[in-house]
């Protein structure tokens, strides 16, 4: 902008400044004026130092009058100075290039005068609205300070609204849902009860409520440093630590629990204890902080109806070694219970008529959690425990962990069987399935379990609305309760024929009427294995013959208990069993497994293939065991009318059934005997009214013969070479027997 223009906009002192300037004849303001841009742009300075320059600029200054005057011939004021050249700088041009240089600096003087209080004022104003900027910037940002104190303090409700949420899962639901897994796996159902899940969830929520509590803590620093009325913080950080501290004990107490139940090593089950007999139970803590490694002592305690002292080491430390998978546990291998006498009675203050087994006992655990200031008392309990003081005991004790277990989830009601509720069927049969499948991996299918549900409650369409009453499944001193049954039935397929139940070759629970309708309609020699309905622990086989108006004819021999199974295998049984067809020659009537699969397809791989010297059976005298029925001895009894005990049965004779071989020496001649038929040494037989022998036993006596009953009568013959005596002997035997 040119300068006489700046001039012009100047404020009004300035301006004044300006016309007190020009206020002289030396340079007329209206010359200055209408000639502003012209004398501007002219070299001035050097003019008034170049006459030759300023004669020319004067010229020029005076055309420039004339081209104005002519715009300008009506004011006077103008025409009034047009005699410049006339009467002042005609003579002397230079005086006139200084005297507009002077002016001209003036006027820059002014500008510059201008210019710096125009500068003064705006920092003035500059600084005035920086100080209030930095005055409202300053009050914004408090209220964002106390925004944000605002925000963080409901920042930290919502986090601990949370956390009180996921602690409400992680306790009332996962830990409970746990709790009712390891119910029902500690009495065989294929549930997963690893806590390492529940270990990582409990110990982030617990590291997060520390973290909590240390930022809470941080807070109170600040609070002692700087303070101001109205702080939030003061107001709102007392019910926020309390809250925290609440929520993480409560998660701490919840977080100590018994991982693996207390159990004897050779015990029926779980929870089940013996007085005097080492049992073993493991602790765990799911709140995992490395640097309470050691530190944590748990003690062991016990005190119901009957009072006991627990022996042994009752204080150990958790540790991460003593666990897989680096768990927090304490492992108490080497407790013992003795019980306390007192003169009050076994049961102390308990007024409530429960048998022994039907007493439910639980052990504690106590613990105390110190870190980072906060101390919590915690305390495990183990789920009800059976105590018994013998070990005939056992199966009673156990059968009520399994009822227990089955239908209540309140695992500190030790008053259960003062009022215990029945069992629904469906709840049940999972039940008696999980005995099978935790036994021998292999549970119980709808057929199988409908014959059980058929033998408690008779015929029904749907027997899910049928219930089963604990005096019904089990009564302390009842031999012929329903467990007694199944649990017998359980020890023999546990202990002799896990292998073939678990392939699926023992048909097992199916009833009579069943057993024939299936049989009926197959081939001849078709044959199943059933479990017997009567004798505790027996097995049984029936099959199909055909009459000679071929008419289907289902026979069924007298039921193996574990007195035969333990000598003899039962697939060896099924391989050699064979009936005396007429002439005495032997058949064996088994040919296929129900419902079609050939015998020695289906027991093959189970069949012994050593003999003489290698037989495991017979140690000491190589013989073959064959079991043989005679069709001449053929008794019209029905197949369940004899009656029968637990361990009647199968009894064979070492040394009376098979061939034999001397050792060492001459050789004799060979003699050969035929198993008396008679109610010791043969088998009763069932619904086909066999009475099985051990036959075709031919003997190669060397030296000596000792022949052995089960029930420990010995009869020793002493053959020198001679066999007549030993026949004799053997026959007088065997009719001693018969009369006894």
């Amino acid at each position: 902008m040119a300068q006489w223009d700046r001039l012009r906009q100047l404020p009004a002192v300035y301006r004044q400044q300006l016309h007190e300037l020009y206020d002289r004849d030396a340079l007329p303001m209206d010359i200055r004026h209408y000639l502003s841009v012209w004398i501007e742009k002219q070299e001035w300075p050097r003019a008034a130092r170049d006459h030759d320059l300023a004669v020319v600029l004067l010229q020029v200054l005076l055309e420039n009058l004339d081209i104005q005057h002519s715009r300008f011939v009506q004011e006077e004021s103008f025409l009034m100075q047009h005699n410049i050249r006339r009467y002042k700088y005609l003579e002397d041009p230079c005086a006139l290039a200084s005297t507009i240089l002077w002016f001209l600096e003036k006027e820059r003087e002014i500008l510059q005068s201008a210019d710096l209080t125009e500068k003064v004022q705006y920092l003035q104003v500059e600084q005035e609205a920086m100080e209030i900027s930095s005055q409202q910037d300053l009050e914004r940002k408090m209220a964002g300070l106390r925004n944000e104190v605002q925000v963080t303090l409901s920042d930290l409700n919502k986090l601990l609204d949370r956390t009180e949420h996921l602690i409400d899962i992680l306790v009332r639901k996962e830990l409970v849902d746990w709790q009712r897994r390891q119910q029902k796996a500690s009495i065989g159902a294929p549930d997963d009860v690893c806590l390492n899940q529940l270990e990582k969830w409990f110990t982030c929520v617990a590291v997060c409520l520390f973290q909590v509590r240390e930022f809470l803590s941080k807070l109170d620093e600040l609070v002692g440093k700087v303070s101001y009325d109205n702080d939030p913080v003061k107001a709102h950080k007392p019910a926020l630590q309390k809250r925290a501290d609440t929520l993480l004990k409560d998660l701490l107490q919840s977080s100590f629990v018994v991982e693996t139940q207390p159990s004897m090593p050779q015990g029926k089950g779980p929870m089940v204890l013996r007085t005097n007999v080492q049992f073993s139970v493991k602790t765990r803590l799911l709140v995992k902080f490395p640097e309470l490694n050691h530190s944590m002592k748990v003690n062991v305690s016990m005190e119901r109806y009957r009072r006991f002292n627990v022996l042994g080491t009752k204080t150990k430390a958790l540790n991460m070694a003593e666990s897989q998978n680096g768990g927090m546990v304490a492992d108490f291998r080497h407790l013992t219970l003795k019980e306390q006498k007192s003169g009050g009675g076994n049961k102390g203050a308990s007024d409530i008529p429960l048998t022994v087994t039907e007493e439910l006992h639980i052990i504690f655990f106590d613990t105390v959690f110190e870190l980072k200031g906060l101390s919590v008392e915690l305390q495990a309990s183990s789920l009800p425990v059976v105590i018994i003081s013998n070990s005939s005991q056992q199966q009673s004790a156990w059968a009520s962990i399994l009822w227990f277990n089955m239908l209540s989830q309140d695992t500190k009601d030790v008053k259960f069987f003062a009022n215990s509720p029945a069992a629904a069927w469906p709840q049940f049969a999972e039940m008696l399935s999980w005995q099978f499948l935790a036994a021998t991996k292999r549970g119980l299918n709808n057929d199988q379990l409908e014959m059980i549900a058929h033998r408690l409650f008779g015929k029904h369409e749907n027997y899910d609305t049928c219930k089963v009453a604990w005096s019904k499944f089990c009564k302390e001193n009842t031999p012929d309760t329903f467990w007694v049954w199944f649990d017998g039935i359980l020890v023999m397929v546990k202990t002799y024929l896990e292998d073939l139940w678990r392939d699926g070759l023992i048909m097992g629970f199916v009833s009579k009427g069943k057993e024939k309708s299936l049989l009926k309609r197959k081939q001849r020699g078709t044959f199943l294995l059933r479990f017997s309905e009567s004798i505790i622990g027996g097995i049984t086989f029936s099959w199909v013959e055909i009459t000679a108006t071929g008419e289907p004819d289902v026979k069924t021999v007298q039921p193996f208990t574990k007195v035969d199974l333990m000598q003899i295998p039962f697939q060896e049984i099924i391989r050699n069993f064979q009936i005396l067809e007429a002439d005495n020659i032997p058949e064996s009537p088994l040919l296929y497994l129900y419902p079609n699969t050939p015998k020695d397809e289906a027991f093959g791989k189970y069949y012994s293939t050593k003999s003489g010297d290698d037989n495991p059976y017979i140690k000491y005298i190589k013989t073959k065991l064959v079991f043989v029925s005679k069709e001449n001895t053929l008794e019209a009894k029905s197949p369940m009318s004899c009656d029968m005990v637990e361990g009647e049965g199968l009894e064979p004779v070492n040394g009376l059934y098979g061939e034999a071989a001397g050792e060492s020496g001459s050789p004799h001649h060979p003699v050969q005997l035929k198993a008396l038929s008679n109610s010791k040494l043969s088998f009763h037989h069932r619904a086909s009214g066999f009475r099985l022998c051990f036959g075709l036993l031919e003997y190669k006596i060397s030296t000596h013969v000792k022949v052995f009953r089960e029930q420990g009568n010995v009869l020793s013959c002493i053959s020198w070479g001679c066999w007549l005596p030993l026949l004799h002997a053997y026959a007088l035997l065997s009719a001693l027997l018969i009369t006894k």
